[in-house]
């Protein structure tokens, strides 16, 4: 077990350091929301409901309405400002006979234990309590609520209950209380026999929670029988961009590259699809005075097309990029400056 609560146990001047534990757990089959279709989890987000805007718990607070539908505020900060007495002890106010308590009281339970040297002292409150045959009745202060809280002993160990306020607890009010209603001897009197015939003493081992062990084994059966989901995996949104940014950006290089051997037609990608379908355009490579190929770089072809005279310029738009290839491989190592010398 993992504690909730550290603090002590005020007993007149004697503190007693303790750690806090809780001594239930639910055993309730827990469920999730999920898509019929394909069993995929259903999702909330905290959304205000004024901009719209969805909200980290970070930027949340707890809020009192007023009648008027005005708002007070309150944050963290100001929880911590309240003066809580009680809020690393347990403070023993008086101690009542356990009977005297109205179960109706009685909210959550929780284990104490001796924190380190607090052994001694934590046995002797246990040994008077329970020789005494008393309950203290104490406060204590857990999440930010004070709480009666009514100490006992159980099995060798100090057993804390949190108790409602007394203005918490609701009255009953139903309209046959204020009827008379009689019944007759005999039939108080079967009541009565019928009580005493199933009396006997308390063993909570006796009892099973049969929806329990029919929603598992339903759940069981359904597992075995192949009747289950496996939800997809739903690809990060955020990583999706950025690879698709990437491809775009690749693609519109490549796009680029080629135009710029192409000619002034092949303008670059501007969309997914388009930046997938166009494929780079291959140069011809030309030959240098001891016959070794050498490609054509960016820099080199923009040096080229600078040099060109710009009278040139309309026959290369109206020849095209396949004219265009058909003349460079006529011209074969003169730069493209010449032979738009010799055409003019």
């Amino acid at each position: 077990m993992r504690s909730i609560w550290r603090g002590a146990v005020s007993f007149g001047l004697v503190s007693i350091g303790v750690k806090l534990y809780s001594a239930t757990e639910d055993k309730d089959i827990r469920f999730h929301q999920v898509h019929a279709a394909d069993g995929g989890r259903v999702k909330y987000r905290r959304v205000c409901s004024i901009d719209g805007e969805e909200l980290e718990y970070a930027d949340i607070a707890k809020g009192y309405e007023l009648p008027s539908g005005e708002v007070v505020i309150l944050t963290d900060a100001d929880f911590d400002e309240l003066p809580l007495s009680t809020r690393r002890e347990i403070e023993v106010l008086e101690f009542v006979d356990q009977g005297e308590i109205d179960p109706i009281m009685f909210e959550k339970t929780y284990y104490l234990e001796p924190d380190g040297p607090a052994a001694r002292p934590y046995v002797l409150l246990r040994d008077a309590l329970e020789n005494a045959g008393q309950v203290a009745i104490t406060k204590i202060a857990l999440r930010q609520r004070e709480s009666l809280a009514a100490l006992r002993v159980r099995d060798g160990v100090l057993v804390l209950h949190t108790m409602r306020w007394p203005d918490e607890i609701r009255r009953p009010d139903f309209g046959f209380l204020d009827e008379d209603i009689s019944v007759r001897p005999q039939e108080l009197t079967m009541a009565e026999a019928l009580i005493g015939s199933m009396t006997t003493e308390f063993d909570p081992s006796q009892f099973t929670d049969d929806y329990r062990e029919a929603m598992t084994a339903l759940l069981e059966a359904k597992q075995s029988g192949g009747e289950v989901a496996q939800p997809a995996e739903v690809p990060d949104e955020g990583a999706a961009v950025v690879d698709l940014m990437s491809a775009l950006r690749r693609s519109v290089e490549r796009a680029r590259g080629g135009a710029a051997d192409g000619g002034a037609a092949e303008a670059p990608a501007t969309t997914a699809t388009s930046a997938r379908k166009a494929a780079p355009r291959k140069t011809a490579p030309r030959k240098t005075a001891d016959d070794e190929p050498v490609e054509k770089t960016p820099a080199k072809r923009a040096a080229a097309k600078k040099a060109a005279p710009k009278k040139a310029a309309p026959e290369k738009a109206a020849a095209g990029p396949a004219k265009k290839t058909t003349a460079r491989a006529a011209g074969g190592d003169k730069p493209p400056a010449k032979r738009a010398r010799r055409s003019a």
